[in-house]
């Protein structure tokens, strides 16, 4: 299994398929089916994927093989698909925000730093997802 101490900003296709569990084929076909699947691509043209694509990769899993539901199903689910109500879904302990002050409340000012400590919780929690998965 992948060291998951390692944090990447992308990700192989190879990777990908190691960290989730998804056969590289199936990723591709995943891609035609889901919108919201659309990895970047590098000058070489290899598919980059991020943590969110990660994230979105391993619900989209849960979907299909868990909950049993069938493409189309999983696809009207996703109609509303954001990362934060996904990380919502499937961790209600992680939605402790309402009762934490809101960070512009504590430190009014950069907005980077926002944005940066946001990054860095989806991250934290695509983490502890991928390391429940294990």
């Amino acid at each position: 299994m992948k060291d998951l101490s390692i944090k990447k900003l992308y990700y192989s296709i190879s990777e990908v398929s190691k960290l989730t569990g998804i056969e590289q084929y199936i990723l591709r076909y995943w891609e035609t089916e889901f919108e919201q699947l659309k990895p970047q691509k590098n000058r070489a043209g290899n598919r980059i994927y991020t943590n969110k694509d990660i994230q979105l990769i391993l619900y989209i899993k849960n979907l299909l093989r868990e909950r049993k539901y069938t493409i189309d199903g999983a696809k009207k689910i996703l109609e509303n698909y954001t990362a934060e109500k996904l990380v919502e879904e499937q961790n209600p302990a992680v939605n402790t925000e309402s009762s934490k002050p809101k960070t512009e409340e504590i430190n009014p000012g950069s907005k980077e730093k926002i944005a940066l400590k946001k990054d860095l919780d989806e991250i934290k929690n695509l983490l502890e997802f991928i390391l429940a998965k294990l």
